[in-house]
């Protein structure tokens, strides 16, 4: 996996909005890189940042630097240019 383009999926196991979001991807055959935020503090404190201090999953860091907070399947569609 190339880490430069690689996706990050902040969650946690138990949300079935994070697991909705992994099954897409994997679905796709779309490389992500899963950080459960409730064993890594670090992913933890980037998910607050990126969302004005709550803990919302699945925030999806892409290479682009863009940002999804709880994306959609049509959303995640969109953004990987699945139509």
């Amino acid at each position: 996996m190339n880490r430069q383009n690689v996706i990050l999926v902040y969650g946690t196991r138990w949300c079935s909005d994070t697991q909705r979001a992994r099954l897409f991807l994997e679905n796709h055959n779309i490389d992500y890189h899963f950080i459960d935020i409730d064993q890594d503090k670090n992913g933890e404190r980037i998910v607050r940042e990126a969302n004005e201090g709550t803990r919302s999953v699945p925030t999806i860091i892409f290479s682009d630097g863009s940002i999804l907070v709880e994306p959609d399947e049509n959303t995640l569609a969109k953004k990987m240019g699945i139509f």
